[in-house]
């Protein structure tokens, strides 16, 4: 075992670990015997390796004369001896200054057990593993060893580390999850993970997906654990799938997805108030809203002037409707009418009204994943709407419970999940969709409703729901104004902040009041796989060979091509091959496949002859 030793000035906070053979690894755990305040448990927060060749003197830190003048009392020849040392932050505060010279080693698990897994195995979501943790992890027991692949170099290997868990019990006290990283961090595997986990136990969840990348059918290829979650989620198209009933529809909702297509001016909101009676179908309100538009371009004097015209009897009663309206809402401003027609036709061109939100509802009630996909605007209209009626069943069926009047059917505790989500709630504006997931982000703990909401740029998204965000897993991060405020919401370490630029893909810091610390982990390899992940350059030479094989089969049975015959062999090979090539283009082609060696290309007196090599 290496020896390890407390050096130089020390506070009830933290301390300074030398050691002449073991070289400190960052985020791992040591135990500090103090010969009166008993074990304490602290982190190396820093690692510093000096030689000969290296003085200490050189150093930054305040306590450098302090170390070295301990160093030098404990044995240590700081001109010949490679010097190991280690920043060591106490997890919990001493009551004094910790003794210097006292011994420091590693801790076996028993004793950091309670610092690392938190809940039941069973009720955890397997996130990944805990950095530098391997030595520790030879004596825990064997039922937590190897439980998750890890993924690194190239090659998939069982974890030899802790393995690190999110409590679900937990989420009933610390409710929400923020996911933050730049592109290419690890950040969008890290939230594929997080949804693995909450399907293997079947908790009723939803995610919004913009990137529509939430696919969860294809297994990781190279994965050693093969898991199937064909059956316990499923993909929907907004306007394909799913919608909104318009019939069900009250005012408020239907005020809010207009404005989440773009927002209502004040004339509008009292526009739509007057406008949206009980029972509408999309059908009445478009055309109440067509003939009241026409009308008040009309004016009253032509409208009259019209109905004293001979027309047929449709054309009439049309003009008479259109008089009614003009009496009862002459005075709401045309432009208005005009903004909500867009607004409602945009919607309508989506698809939106053709379908409705059953399909999510039984897929959650079956304690499923629900998919969303569309278009980042459209998916921020439908889940106004979407979130909003479900959030509010679940809280009015508990509000009854509690109240010991149980009222409307029941709808069970369900986690909502998004990337982008600065998109849905931004910081300085005002969005339909803000609302709903503020409200839920401040009330939805009380009713069994949690937010995971993942994004690159924490700085844009609603301060008020950031501060909800009980646990954030934080990947590379390198805007200075994201990491400013990761920091302000965290109680991630200055030595941590200042490493965020450079995480290595897939390596995270979890800030949790569950831990009480900042935890570096390593998300597991996905047992799925996005359908995103081929490499552009791959696509490229894919597309290319495959447009090539299928330009040669075509051609094929038109060979030998002649100059003088270009125009026909083009008709020929677009009908066969389903292609739209022009002549200059198809010359183009043939020239490639000849510089490839696929054909042969003759010269003769008429022109050049495209024949096999």
């Amino acid at each position: 075992m290496a020896n390890m030793q407390v050096v130089g000035l020390t506070t009830p906070q933290e301390v300074y670990v030398a050691s002449r053979d073991r070289k400190f690894r960052i985020n791992e755990l040591l135990v500090i015997e103090d010969p009166y305040q008993g074990n304490l448990i602290g982190e190396v927060v820093e690692s510093n390796s000096y030689n000969r060749f290296i003085p200490l003197s050189i150093g930054n830190g305040i306590h450098d004369a302090d170390v070295i003048e301990s160093l030098k009392h404990l044995g240590y020849s700081i001109n010949e001896d490679e010097i190991n040392i280690a920043k060591v932050k106490l997890i919990s505060e001493a009551n004094f200054p910790v003794v210097t010279g006292c011994k420091a080693r590693l801790p076996i698990f028993d004793e950091v057990r309670s610092h690392l897994l938190k809940g039941a195995r069973e009720d955890g979501l397997l996130i990944g593993e805990i950095k530098n943790t391997e030595e520790t992890a030879e004596t825990m027991e064997e039922d937590l060893r190897g439980l998750c692949e890890m993924f690194s170099n190239g090659k998939v290997y069982k974890t030899r580390n802790v393995p690190f868990f999110l409590d679900l019990r937990s989420f009933q006290q610390y409710p929400h999850i923020g996911v933050f990283g730049g592109s290419g961090s690890g950040k969008s595997f890290g939230l594929r993970v997080i949804m693995e986990e909450v399907m293997k136990h079947r908790f009723p969840a939803l995610i919004l997906d913009p990137h529509y990348e939430m696919e969860f059918s294809e297994s990781q290829e190279n994965g050693l654990e093969k898991r199937d979650f064909k059956d316990v989620f499923k993909k929907f198209q907004i306007g394909e799938d799913i919608g909104v009933e318009f019939l069900n529809l009250s005012r408020g909702d239907l005020m809010a997805l207009l404005s989440a297509v773009s927002p209502l001016t004040e004339a509008m909101s009292s526009a739509v108030q007057e406008l949206h009676l009980r029972g509408d179908t999309y059908l009445s309100f478009s055309n109440r809203l067509e003939l009241l538009g026409e009308a008040l371009e009309m004016g009253r004097s032509r409208i009259e002037q019209a109905l004293k015209q001979d027309m047929e009897p449709m054309e009439q009663e049309k003009y008479i409707k259109m008089r009614q309206l003009f009496e009862k809402y002459q005075n709401t401003p045309l432009p208005s009418v005009q903004g909500i027609i867009w607004r409602l036709r945009r919607l309508y061109s989506s698809g939106l009204f053709s379908h409705d939100i059953k399909p999510v509802k039984e897929t959650m009630m079956q304690g499923k994943l629900a998919v969303i996909q569309g278009p980042i605007w459209l998916l921020q209209v439908f889940s106004t709407y979407l979130l909003s009626n479900i959030y509010h069943q679940r809280r009015d069926y508990k509000d009854g419970e509690l109240k010991g009047q149980p009222s409307g059917e029941y709808f069970p505790p369900f986690i909502i999940a998004t990337d982008e989500a600065h998109n849905f709630a931004p910081k300085g504006k005002d969005t339909a969709t803000k609302g709903i997931i503020t409200e839920i982000a401040q009330e939805g703990r009380k009713y069994g409703v949690f937010l995971i909401l993942a994004t690159q740029r924490p700085t844009l998204l609603d301060e008020t729901v950031t501060a909800q965000l009980n646990t954030k897993i934080i990947f590379r991060t390198v805007r200075a104004s994201d990491i400013g405020t990761i920091s302000e919401e965290t109680d991630i370490k200055v030595e941590e902040a200042r490493r965020l630029p450079y995480l290595p893909s897939g390596d995270a810091f979890v800030s949790s009041p569950l831990f009480g610390r900042t935890v570096a982990i390593r998300v597991r390899f996905p047992h799925t796989r996005s359908p995103h992940t081929q490499n552009p350059l791959d696509e490229i030479k894919f597309y290319r060979e495959t447009s090539e094989d299928n330009l040669f089969d075509a051609i094929k049975p038109h060979l030998p091509i002649y100059a003088a015959n270009f125009a026909k062999a083009v008709e020929e090979i677009n009908a066969a091959a389903g292609a739209n090539y022009e002549v200059r283009t198809l010359k183009a082609a043939l020239d490639e496949l000849v510089a490839k060696g696929k054909l042969k290309k003759q010269a003769s007196p008429l022109g050049d002859i495209f024949i096999e090599p």
